[in-house]
């Protein structure tokens, strides 16, 4: 994964969109590159938030682990998006744990050198409270998701929104369905289940690690809760 473009790497990232190119600049001058192996953690629960990351390629997740070694998956982050950005204003320490699901390019923006930009760019600490606000929007969201509704519906939510972002009908789930299943709050079991019936439905086909969406309308119905399998 030699000769990362950091400039171009910054300016991917969805919460430096639109920024002049002396603000790229300025901001890949702060940064560095760090690059994390598949499985290996980038860092963990209580750890000193020095700072916070980008994602050039691969994706990463962001974890909690019960005192049973359960694990709850909080979110998984693809290329273009930032993480553990909380810390540029809060400090403290890591709330989560954060772990490479693949090979991975990260950008690693140290809080006092990002912090000294805001304070003098006003713009870009707008981009920056425009992403905190959409970050709480869909956590709000994913709490309603778990306790509200019933697992056809969360996971119908879950594939609209894969759907929106991949912008294809054959999605990659991103997670293993192990880990999609805690990320969705239910058991494996549970999931497998549901998936057989959408397939059986006519909504989905199953194909390996894949699903294809085929009735994207009955899926937000299912979403909204206006319909059940």
């Amino acid at each position: 994964m030699a000769g990362l473009d950091k400039n171009a790497a910054v300016a991917g990232l969805e919460m430096f969109a639109g920024l002049a190119a002396d603000r790229i600049a300025q901001l890949a001058a702060v940064a560095e590159v760090r690059r994390r192996v598949r499985g290996q953690v980038i860092f963990r629960t209580g750890e000193a938030a020095d700072g916070f990351y980008g994602v050039a390629t691969g994706k990463v997740r962001i974890y909690r682990s019960s005192p049973s070694g359960k694990e709850h998956i909080l979110h998984v982050f693809g290329p273009g998006a930032a993480f553990a950005e909380v810390v540029v204003f809060q400090g403290g320490v890591f709330p989560a744990d954060a772990q490479a699901l693949e090979d991975s390019e990260l950008i690693f923006f140290p809080r006092r050198g990002f912090a000294a930009l805001l304070r003098d760019d006003p713009e870009l600490a707008m981009s920056m409270l425009a992403l905190l606000s959409a970050r709480l929007r869909f956590f709000v969201k994913k709490i309603d998701e778990l306790s509200l509704k019933e697992v056809p519906a969360r996971l119908a939510a879950h594939l609209l929104l894969l759907h929106s972002a991949q912008k294809k009908m054959r999605l990659d789930l991103e997670l293993p369905k192990g880990q999609l299943a805690g990320y969705l709050g239910t058991i494996p079991e549970t999931l497998s289940r549901v998936l057989r019936k959408m397939a059986d439905d006519g909504l989905i086909e199953l194909s390996g690690q894949a699903v294809v969406l085929r009735d994207v309308a009955r899926l937000e119905e299912l979403a909204s809760g206006d319909k059940s399998l």
